[in-house]
C-alpha cells in the first residue's frame, strides 16, 4: 500500500504492508515538513502548495526506495482527500490518481482525522475498538466513541479554537516560535505550577450533563493568557509560569472530560490522536486519570504529526473492504469522517 499526505504543511509518503485480521506493517514513512512558514508565524496556504508540487514526486521515491520495493510491488495507492487545505489536498490527491491510473491500481480517497484514528494501531497491535478517542490538532478538537473501525459518534468538540491553534496563539503572545505546541511545552517545564491560575473552560459542565458536557472551548483560556501577560510588570520572569498555567488547564479540561466519558461508556481503552498528542504532559495525565480504568494508546511523535503512514492504515482498511474512490474525487477542506454520527448530548 502506498500512501500519501498532503493536508498542511508536511508532504510525506509511506509504503505500508496490509492483510486483514493481521497488525499493519510499517515498511517506510517519509515526511518532509515546510520550515518556510515559520517566517510568517503561521502557514501560508499557497506556498505550501507549491512545496509539495516540488515535493511529492521525490518524496515518494524516497519512500519506495527505503522499503526496499518500487511501485511494480504496490497494489494500492491512499491518499488524504479532506480536510485541509484545498490547494494543498489538490496536489497529492492529482498525483495519486494520476499513478493509480498509470498503473491500473486500486484508489482511495482519506479522510485525514479517521487517519489519526488508525494511527496508534500502526505501532500498538493490540488496540482494537471499543475505545474513546480524543483527536487534538491545529485545526480540530473531537471526542469520539469509536465503537468499531469505520463506525463513529461525535461525543464532543470545540466550539471556537481547536486545541493546537490554542497553543500556536497562546505562544504568540508569549513571544515563542512557530509552531506553538513544542514551545510551550518546552517553556512549561521550566515553569512552577500553581505560579498562575488560568480558568477550565466548560469543565463545570461535566456535572450539569447538558448538551456542552463533553464539548470544548479555549477562546476564554486565550483571553485569559492574553490578560496575564498584559498584567505582568516582567514578562521574562514570568513567561514559563504563564507557559505552564496555560498548558496545565488546556490539559486539565481534555483529559478530565475525555476520561469521564471512557468510565461513562464504560470502555477499557483510550486513545490520543493529532499533533497535539505529540504533548507528553497530555498523555501522561490522561494515564494518571484512567490508572487502574482504562489503557491509554498514543503513537510516537512521527505516527501524530500529519504522516502518510495513518494514511496508508486507513486507506488499507477500507480498500480490504472493497472501497474505491473514483476519479472525480475532489478534495474537500470539511470533508465529513466516513461512518461519523452526531451524539453529542447522549454518551
Amino acid at each position: 500500500m502506498l500512501g500519501l499526505e498532503t493536508s498542511c504543511d508536511e508532504t510525506s509518503a509511506a509504503v505500508l504492508d496490509y492483510t486483514p485480521d493481521a497488525p499493519p506493517i510499517l515498511r517506510s514513512l517519509v515526511i518532509l515538513s515546510q520550515d518556510i512558514h515559520a517566517v510568517f508565524g503561521g502557514v501560508v496556504p499557497e506556498l505550501a502548495s507549491r512545496a509539495h508540487l516540488e515535493a511529492v514526486g521525490p518524496v515518494v521515491k524516497r519512500a519506495l526506495a527505503d522499503a526496499g520495493t518500487s511501485l511494480d510491488d504496490i497494489e494500492g495507492v491512499a491518499v488524504t482527500a479532506g480536510p485541509g487545505l484545498v490547494g494543498a489536498l489538490l496536489v497529492g490527491l492529482m498525483y495519486g490518481k494520476t499513478l493509480a491510473w498509470s498503473r491500473r491500481l486500486p484508489f482511495i480517497g482519506v479522510n485525514h482525522l479517521e487517519g489519526h484514528i488508525f494511527a496508534p494501531a500502526l505501532e500498538d497491535p493490540a488496540l482494537e475498538p471499543p475505545f474513546v478517542a480524543l483527536l487534538v490538532s491545529g485545526g480540530h478538537t473531537l471526542l469520539l466513541d469509536v465503537a468499531d473501525w469505520g463506525r463513529y459518534r461525535l461525543v464532543g468538540r470545540t466550539l471556537d479554537d481547536a486545541a493546537g491553534e490554542a497553543f500556536d496563539k497562546v505562544a504568540k503572545l508569549l513571544g515563542l516560535a512557530y509552531p506553538g505546541g513544542p514551545a510551550i511545552e518546552r517553556l512549561s517545564a521550566r515553569g512552577q505550577a500553581g505560579q498562575f491560575t488560568l480558568p477550565r473552560p466548560m469543565l463545570g459542565e461535566l456535572r450539569g450533563g447538558g448538551p456542552n458536557q463533553y464539548n470544548f472551548s479555549f477562546s476564554g483560556l486565550k483571553t485569559a493568557v492574553r490578560r496575564a501577560v498584559q498584567q505582568s510588570d516582567d514578562l521574562e520572569r514570568d513567561r514559563a509560569g504563564i507557559a505552564r498555567a496555560f498548558q496545565d488547564a488546556a490539559v486539565d479540561v481534555l483529559t478530565t472530560k475525555t476520561a469521564h466519558l471512557v468510565e461513562a461508556l464504560g470502555y477499557r481503552t483510550a486513545i490520543i490522536g493529532g499533533g497535539v498528542a505529540c504533548n507528553a504532559a497530555l498523555a501522561a495525565a490522561l494515564r494518571d486519570k484512567l490508572a487502574g480504568v482504562a489503557r491509554v494508546s498514543v503513537a510516537s511523535a512521527r505516527l501524530n504529526t500529519d504522516n502518510a503512514a495513518m494514511i496508508a492504515a486507513a486507506g488499507a482498511w477500507r480498500l480490504a473492504r472493497g472501497e474505491r474512490s473514483t476519479p472525480s474525487l475532489e478534495p474537500r477542506d470539511d470533508l465529513p469522517i466516513p461512518g461519523l454520527s452526531d451524539g453529542a448530548a447522549h454518551p
